[in-house]
């Protein structure tokens, strides 16, 4: 155990319902340790811009993602007991909401960002309406015209440059100590760093359900190496039978319009992130990784091997992911495959079956159809209802939830 950080940094603009999620929490959690949280309100919009992307994060999406993201507010949000509405015209402007929270007396200003929060996603009403930023205000015994001082507009320009110097590239980020996280789903990372669990809790196993969750994976993609490795934890928690369905994410992503390496066109700071989230996320499953030096993989032959014998998937997914092996060619293969007590020879001769070569291609068309845009990708299928795609290891809470039925 180690001495909790004196204090969290919240970056947050209440633009972002992901954002509003975390501020529901991240008080408490700090609390349990001995930490305080500052609330700093920048605007999302002007790290974006200042980043070269697009300053609304929906529009780099493909449409499958951006249509995703929206079933993903939804659950997210019953899963917080509350029902979030999207306003049709999502984004609205937040500059001068956010300036109101900087213009409140500090002792109310994370109370004025929580009823503004309530307004655009619970009560839906428009924070850039001067008569809605006024009843807050009042409400909370300061008045609005503040947000025209020139120190309110200093102080929003101020915040902003902060957390684009301290690599912030989207909400809710919290800093704690030198160690930046990036979403509302690593509140638990950020436990981790006050001192809290460092790993998983042990699975719980589930009742049994007549769910069928078919998981999407390709070996290019260390999140599809992480979700693998808590497949078995997945079929113990949820009780459905779990059906492991290899793709070509290469070509799912041709048919979505995603750029076939998307990690190479993240920006700077967050493909620092992502690289550190990733051991960050193996830690917490408890599982070795390392990021392998020949990246990108071309992984059809491994995909087709796992056609042939689903069990080998977890041998070649160990040794790019965990040992730096390569396992693009049949050599390579073999080799992982005959250590793994396979018949590596065998294998790799079956997958030059013309039916195994189309069962990979059956399989990503089906991905497509599913609306999936990348991996691992979760189709929960239960009798009786409509199935739910979810995406990222990341979110094996709402694919359990699914499964109950409970989203």
């Amino acid at each position: 155990m180690h001495s909790p950080p004196e204090n969290i940094k919240f970056y947050f603009d209440i633009v972002c319902p992901y954002a509003f999620l975390a501020s529901l929490r991240i008080d408490a959690l700090a609390a349990q340790y001995g930490a305080t949280v500052t609330w700093v309100p920048i605007l999302l919009g002007g790290v974006l811009k200042a980043l070269g992307g697009p300053t609304t994060p929906t529009d780099g999406m493909n449409p499958p993602k951006a249509r995703h993201q929206l079933h993903d507010i939804s659950r997210q949000g019953r899963q917080a007991g509350l029902d979030l509405r999207l306003p049709h015209d999502h984004p609205r402007r937040t500059v001068a909401a956010m300036r109101l929270i900087l213009a409140a007396p500090p002792e109310v200003r994370k109370a004025v960002a929580q009823d503004l929060y309530a307004a655009y996603w619970v009560r839906g009403e428009d924070v850039r309406d001067p008569a809605l930023l006024a009843a807050v205000a009042t409400r909370h015994g300061f008045d609005a015209k503040r947000i025209e001082d020139q120190d309110v507009k200093d102080a929003l320009h101020a915040t902003t440059a902060e957390a684009q110097a301290a690599g912030v590239f989207g909400v809710p980020t919290m800093v704690v100590g030198e160690r930046m996280f990036w979403g509302q789903d690593r509140l638990h990372l950020i436990e981790a760093a006050l001192g809290g669990p460092t790993r998983a809790p042990a699975p719980v196993a589930g009742e049994k359900s007549d769910a069928t969750i078919r998981v999407f994976h390709d070996f290019s993609s260390p999140f599809s190496y992480l979700g693998h490795t808590q497949l078995e934890r997945l079929a113990v928690e949820t009780g459905a039978t779990v059906v492991p369905t290899p793709i070509l994410l290469g070509g799912l992503f041709r048919e979505v319009g995603t750029a076939d390496v998307p990690m190479f066109k993240l920006s700077v700071p967050k493909r620092a992130w992502v690289a550190r989230d990733l051991a960050d996320w193996a830690a917490w499953w408890g599982v070795p990784f390392r990021f392998p030096d020949h990246f990108p993989l071309r992984s059809v032959l491994p995909l087709r091997i796992t056609l042939v014998e689903p069990a080998a998937a977890a041998c070649l997914y160990r040794a790019y992911w965990a040992e730096n092996t390569p396992i693009e060619t049949p050599e390579q293969c073999k080799k992982v495959l005959d250590s793994a007590g396979f018949d590596g020879a065998a294998l790799i001769a079956a997958t030059e079956s013309p039916a195994v070569k189309e069962a990979l291609k059956a399989n990503t068309a089906a991905a497509v159809a599913a609306g999936a845009f990348g991996v691992p990708t979760y189709l929960v299928e239960r009798p009786g209802h409509a199935p739910q795609l979810i995406w990222g290891q990341d979110r094996l809470a709402l694919v359990r939830a699914a499964v109950r039925g409970e989203i």
